[in-house]
């Protein structure tokens, strides 16, 4: 005869509705329905990890090309004349510096148009 109610079991159990904490209805109470969603929330846990990084990303860009064209320059212009000038800044601290501390990005804006009249 098969067991239904061992220590290991009811563990798992216990393991699986502890992660279904929070979900509505049958999705927290149920076994068979918390199995599928646990199962189905971690799939979109480890896929929007991935697109997280993606969205930052292209906020931080279209926060520096606002900044930018604020001071006469295309954002694709305004890396190429950063990677002339050697100015090894990742695109989440121009944002920063952008929003933060527009007089400091200006400088760098600056010194990008200098690199690529150079």
């Amino acid at each position: 005869m098969r067991t239904t109610t061992g220590a290991a079991r009811a563990k798992k159990k216990r393991r699986l509705f502890k992660k279904a904490k929070g979900y509505v209805g049958g999705r927290r109470r149920l076994l068979r329905t918390v199995k599928e969603t646990v199962v189905k929330a971690g799939t979109y846990a480890y896929r929007d990890r991935k697109n997280r990084k993606r969205e930052f990303r292209k906020l931080w860009i279209i926060r520096v090309n606002a900044a930018c064209r604020m001071h006469g320059l295309r954002y694709s212009e305004f890396i190429a004349g950063l990677k002339k000038a050697d100015i090894q800044l990742d695109r989440k601290m121009l944002a920063q510096l952008a929003v933060e501390d527009p007089a400091g990005f200006e400088v760098v804006v600056e010194e990008a148009k200098n690199a690529l009249a150079a």
